[in-house]
């Protein structure tokens, strides 16, 4: 059996009952920490709390190199863990994959996501999001400009009226994680005085909420990561109500009529 686990979104404690008690009973646990990682832990607290050890795959062992997961998989109880749900990268479904073409059983026991703690905590109806995109630090795609597919799914999105969620880059191997200042400042270069949210540190104990105009998130701090951003579309006066009055937008950016 393959289970893939969803460790939440903050520390060890983000987990589900069902995914703890799932984890302690395997008999091997694989991790990985490209996608996303845990900002309020380690993995020593994660073995510590669990009393399991964690066995560290990065990107080229879970796509590339799988065969010692797939491989005690086979013959033994093993969990795959991933911050947040575990079947929001593809990277993770073709693992899935994989496991049913050698007749492994596998299983999910989901995690809450930075998509459902952004809708949550902002006040944004969760249904009127279009699609998400990720923007990816100037270096990483060889531009200074911003790439196609961030522009193109925000200006789809807009011109339907609906919100989009933009992930922003992690580089763990770089220790490399933007920040929604930075990620403001390179969208503003489009979208200067369109109205913005920074989510930061979702499922912390102190997430900071906050809404304004790209250009004017661009000069402000929010500490460390894990960090996103939303765009929004057209506002039903009950999310312009929750923008104001949890993430201090400005009134003529989020009016209520």
């Amino acid at each position: 059996m393959l289970t893939f686990i969803g460790l939440g979104l903050y520390d060890e404690r983000s987990i589900t009952v069902e995914g703890r008690d799932t984890l302690r009973r395997a008999d091997r646990a694989f991790m990985e920490q490209y996608t996303s990682r845990l900002i309020g832990t380690d993995v020593d607290t994660l073995e510590a709390e669990h009393g399991i050890e964690i066995e560290l795959r990065d990107r080229a062992g879970v796509e590339q190199d799988p065969e010692e997961m797939l491989a005690a998989a086979e013959r033994e109880d093993v969990a795959f863990l991933v911050v947040g749900d575990p079947m929001v990268s593809t990277t993770h479904v073709d693992l899935r994959l994989r496991a049913a073409d050698r007749g492994i059983d596998t299983r999910i026991v989901h995690g809450t996501t930075a998509e459902a703690a952004a809708s949550s905590l902002t006040g944004l109806q969760n249904y009127r999001f279009g699609s998400a995109t990720t923007l990816p630090f100037p270096y990483a795609h060889g531009a200074e400009d911003l790439p196609a597919s961030v522009t193109n799914t925000i200006d789809d999105n807009r011109e339907r009226g609906l919100h989009t969620l933009v992930y922003l880059d992690i580089k763990q191997e770089r220790g490399d994680y933007m920040t929604a200042d930075v990620a403001a400042e390179l969208l503003s270069a489009e979208y200067p005085e369109t109205l913005a949210v920074a989510v930061c540190r979702a499922g912390s104990p102190d997430p900071i909420v906050a809404a304004d105009a790209l250009s004017a998130l661009a000069d402000r701090e929010f500490g460390g990561p894990l960090h996103l951003l939303v765009v929004p579309g057209d506002l039903h006066h009950i999310e312009a109500e929750a923008l104001r009055t949890f993430a201090d937008a400005p009134a003529e950016l989020a009016p209520l009529e």
